[in-house]
């Protein structure tokens, strides 16, 4: 570990989170190394600005998820070949709302591409079926059913990727989205719900055009982004 370690201070009510997730960024870039002895106790809750309960709580979640291990009597250290043991949908749920969302352009630039290849007629029915849905949602100015249907949409084309390990991933992510996509409508006069696009994607995985469906997945993804 190179010089000292510099954190922010928090203020955020889940200070465990916060905690653990710039002690994963520090050990994802390099700062923490494999074998690397962490700060002890003290000396972490000055750099955090948080109590004793709140380190060890978030040792011990860093502990739980395969990373960390702690020496009786020598102190915690990072693991000499650290495998993240944690489920996905906890990590994501820790996850900044950014960082999620260039993961899911990553996923569904490859679903989309692969739904345009592999799409059956009933995949087209389910996508259909939702889109109708979501339109009537925000007809009715209805932001739950709106949550959901956007969703289902993104889930039925994952569903035509015909990929087990595509679909089990966008599921896990779904979780999140949902969240994330509430707290967009929580400011619901200035989301742009991007109809048009919506049904040009759907349009180019029913002409089985995956370069086109995958322009449109962009489209859609970096507006939304744009908005957080």
């Amino acid at each position: 570990m190179n010089g000292k370690l510099s954190f922010k201070a928090l203020n955020q009510p889940k200070l465990v989170d916060e905690v653990v997730n710039q002690l994963q960024h520090k050990i994802s870039s390099g700062e923490i190394r494999p074998g690397d002895k962490l700060p002890i106790e003290p000396e972490l809750m000055e750099l955090f600005g948080v109590g004793r309960s709140t380190i060890r709580e978030a040792i011990r979640v860093l502990v739980h998820a395969g990373l960390l291990e702690k020496k009786q009597g020598y102190g915690t250290y990072l693991k000499s070949a650290p495998v993240i043991q944690e489920p996905l949908v906890h990590r994501l749920h820790r996850a900044e709302l950014m960082e999620v969302f260039e993961a899911r352009k990553m996923l569904e630039v490859e679903i989309s591409r692969l739904a345009a290849l592999r799409r059956e007629d009933e995949d087209l029915r389910n996508m259909r079926q939702h889109l109708d849905t979501r339109s009537l949602a925000l007809q009715q100015n209805d932001r739950d059913l709106y949550v959901k249907s956007d969703i289902e949409f993104h889930l039925s084309i994952a569903i035509a990727s015909k990929n087990g390990v595509i679909i089990d991933m966008f599921r896990t992510f779904s979780h999140v989205l949902s969240d994330a996509m509430s707290k967009l409508n929580q400011e619901y006069s200035s989301h742009d719900p991007q109809s048009h696009s919506h049904e040009q994607l759907y349009e180019a995985i029913r002409g089985m055009n995956p370069d086109v469906a995958v322009s449109w997945t962009l489209k859609i993804l970096e507006g939304t982004m744009a908005e957080l």
